[in-house]
């Protein structure tokens, strides 16, 4: 069956979008700014926290940057609005990171400064590793300005992971502790600079987990791995960190049975909530990441019920 979900999932992508969307509704808010507020408030009303991302990555044009940075700011001013318990997450190829470094950083500036108007907070998303010291250069800027409002991706899967926490816990400290999601990382990247082996993963991922909260940084642990999150309850308690000090996340649309059982234990759980029109690239990204999904599409596609 593993097969045949994995061709599936290879041919899906080259499909009519209408069909894709089957697939995508499960992963995604919605196409527009009033779905990712209806979706975040039935969030909220069920406990969780939310992340709001406007789907959106490696533009060619610097024009777009300045698009993309304006609906972002509405984006605030409508979330804030509507009293929803969440902050903002961002991919900075979306802001011309790669075209234009300073272009991109006086645009994520404004968006920060937006949110720090209603003290909120902005979370800098890791992309491929082209992009990692970029990123990391940039965090580092805004950190700078807006100590307690800004935060970073790391993947676990990268060999440099550890070593960049070395370097940058110079800017933590008790007040501003710098503020960390912890995921294991999507992009395809070649094994002299990521870890490929599933346990060797994991074993990074919790030895990254544990620098961070022995060193007092805020960690968001990122992931749907039952070993991950059973690995992050023992360290939690090893550290003994209080409850404001570490959130735990997932994606919209994913095992929400795990999600509610983390709850139910009293921790906190925040769901990333992505939404836009540039929906199609994201959800084959996932569909790529979950073969399995494949098998529910098709039988979405020719059963009733």
């Amino acid at each position: 069956m593993m097969w045949f979900n994995k061709m599936i999932a290879s041919i899906l992508p080259h499909m009519p979008k209408r069909l894709v969307w089957i697939f995508s509704k499960r992963y995604i808010a919605g196409q527009t700014i009033d779905d990712a507020v209806r979706v975040s408030k039935q969030l909220n009303a069920e406990g969780y926290m939310v992340t709001i991302d406007l789907l959106g990555e490696f533009i060619t044009e610097l024009h777009e940057a300045e698009k993309n940075r304006d609906q972002y700011l509405n984006i605030i001013d409508t979330i804030q609005k509507n009293q929803i318990d969440g902050n903002y997450s961002l991919k900075p190829s979306m802001f011309g990171l790669l075209l234009d470094e300073e272009a991109c950083y006086r645009n994520i500036r404004e968006i920060v400064a937006k949110a720090v108007s209603y003290n909120n907070f902005v979370r800098i998303d890791m992309e491929d590793s082209s992009c990692v010291d970029r990123e990391i250069k940039l965090f580092r800027r805004l950190k700078e300005e807006f100590p307690k409002n800004v935060g970073l991706v790391l993947q676990a899967y990268m060999r440099r992971t550890l070593d960049d926490l070395k370097n940058l816990s110079e800017l933590n400290s008790k007040d501003n502790p710098l503020n960390f999601r912890l995921c294991k990382g999507i992009y395809v990247e070649p094994e002299e600079i990521a870890y490929k082996d599933y346990d060797e993963i994991n074993r990074h991922y919790l030895e990254d987990l544990e620098f961070i909260l022995k060193n007092g940084m805020y960690p968001g642990i990122a992931t749907h791995d039952i070993p991950l999150i059973e690995g992050a309850y023992r360290l939690l308690e090893k550290y003994k960190v209080p409850k404001d000090r570490y959130e735990f996340q997932m994606l919209y649309g994913v095992t929400p049975g795990l999600r509610k059982s983390i709850i139910e234990k009293g921790h906190r759980l925040r769901v990333y909530v992505p939404f836009g029109e540039d929906w199609f690239p994201y959800s084959t990204r996932r569909l790529k990441e979950n073969p399995k999904v494949a098998s529910d599409i098709m039988k979405a596609l020719f059963i009733r019920g």
